[in-house]
């Protein structure tokens, strides 16, 4: 494929974090990093590798600072980590992170049970956090909020998009640099997303962020085409589909990478994946978690004959 360093959509991949944090088995640290290290060599620009949280929570992220550290000598990546409050924060950027991903969720009950906090009380998490790292000298670190089940709730069922949006202008106005839409229960449909996406962008224009979608329901990309049209630009996915929420029962089924750069690269649109060496990443979580369940149509079937990439113009 093209070497040339444009992109069109920044395709985030969250695999290492939000795909590890929902498998009951722990991946060695150094498969994590040979596994990081693939994903980055397939030309992926960006990657959520872990999260500074309680080991006593998620035991699967107890080595985050070890795998930023990893990440960190990786040419060009941008890494980033989740952190749900200031505590976790620290450890991150003092770890070398990058950006941070901050998850505020719309619906109270998934609020609890995920971090503990009321969504009021996780902005003003996200306030604090923004006040801290404005203290930092010498780089600016990045703080993006996701705000998880802004389509629905598995435990409240519809949450309000009037809410939704509010608390994104909360968020904004808390220090985030940019706010985030997440289907952390696979609820969305297209028309949802095109509408909600494009109230984000009218209320917060260059603070509005990327989409966060699941295919649990079989909707998954034709969601990311949806959010296309509404002008997002970053997409986060998973490869091999792994992942989902350990606090939203039912909510498995991130997209799948591979099958993400593949309809975007086929519909012209570069993001700069080499899915060929992509998908011979795929190996190395079965090394790591051997046994675990990995999807993906383009994995299946492969490329077909004459297939281009956007920048490519001749077959790969």
């Amino acid at each position: 494929m093209s070497s040339s360093s444009e992109i069109d959509v920044l395709v985030s991949e969250v695999g290492p974090r939000d795909g590890l944090q929902s498998v009951d088995r722990i991946m060695p640290t150094t498969a994590k990093n040979a596994w990081i290290a693939a994903l980055a060599a397939s030309g992926l620009r960006e990657i959520e590798v872990g999260s500074f949280v309680s080991p006593k929570r998620l035991p699967q992220m107890a080595d985050a600072a070890q795998v930023v550290a990893h990440a960190l000598t990786l040419d060009g990546l941008n890494v980033l980590a989740l952190v749900p409050n200031l505590r976790g924060a620290e450890a991150a950027i003092g770890a070398g992170t990058h950006a941070l991903t901050m998850p505020v969720s719309a619906s109270r009950l998934h609020s609890m049970a995920n971090i503990g906090k009321t969504p009021e009380e996780a902005i003003e998490e996200v306030a604090r956090v923004c006040a801290y790292r404005d203290t930092i000298e010498g780089r600016r670190v990045s703080v993006e909020v996701g705000l998880s089940t802004a389509f629905g709730c598995t435990m409240e069922g519809p949450v309000s998009e009037d809410w939704v949006l509010e608390m994104a202008v909360r968020c904004a106005e808390a220090g985030a640099d940019t706010v985030g839409l997440s289907d952390t229960t696979g609820y969305a449909n297209p028309e949802q997303v095109k509408r909600m996406f494009t109230r984000l962008h009218a209320e917060l224009g260059t603070k509005s962020g990327g989409a966060h979608l699941h295919n649990t329901r079989g909707q998954g990309l034709a969601n990311v085409v949806a959010a296309l049209e509404a002008g997002v630009t970053v997409f986060d996915s998973s490869q091999g589909g792994l992942g989902g929420c350990p606090y939203a029962p039912g909510a498995s089924g991130n997209i799948v990478t591979e099958d993400l750069v593949y309809m975007l690269e086929s519909m012209g649109l570069r993001t700069g994946v080499d899915i060929e060496r992509l998908m011979k990443a795929r190996p190395l979580i079965l090394k790591g978690l051997p046994g675990e369940a990995l999807y993906g149509s383009v994995p299946d079937a492969g490329l077909q004959k004459g297939f281009t990439y956007a920048t490519a113009g001749v077959p790969a």
